[in-house]
């Protein structure tokens, strides 16, 4: 994994094997090969489980730039970003979704929009994200509301 010229390059590692071989009978089961080891012969099949190395998890990553990838429930990719938004963020933003009818597809409010979200500190995908994320749930509860009071 050292690099000589001390320059950059990708490195990859090959974690557990995940072929099945119960496939041919419709069901699902791997061998419990933890990890990819390399045969005497420098060939492709792995010396514990005896599959080819494509059958083995490929995790990448930059030798020289970075530490190899810290895992997160078996996945081979990063963490991603969670946004985080204030109680008065989300006031805000739920006043207007409801004002938007939760779609952003006028194009004639396209700089009411993108001033709203300048004023709120938020990126127009950021807003849009939290909408899609958030309208199932604010009018099932206004909905229910309007039910009972109805109801009463």
């Amino acid at each position: 994994m050292e690099g000589g010229s001390g320059g950059e390059r990708n490195s990859s590692v090959y974690r557990e094997c995940l072929r099945n071989h119960a496939a041919s009978l419709g069901s699902y089961a791997t061998d419990g090969c933890g990890e990819y080891t390399v045969d005497g012969a420098g060939g492709l099949q792995c010396a514990a489980c005896g599959c080819h190395r494509n059958f083995h998890r490929k995790v990448k990553y930059l030798a020289a730039a970075e530490s190899p990838p810290t895992e997160y429930g078996g996945s081979n990719s990063k963490k991603r970003f969670r946004s985080k938004f204030t109680e008065d963020q989300k006031e805000k933003m739920l006043g207007f979704a409801e004002k938007l009818g939760w779609k952003l597809q006028r194009r004639d409010l396209d700089d009411e929009i993108e001033r709203f979200c300048r004023s709120v500190g938020v990126s127009r995908q950021v807003f849009k994200v939290w909408m899609h994320n958030h309208k199932n749930s604010s009018s099932s509860s206004s909905t229910a509301a309007n039910v009972s009071s109805l109801t009463q």
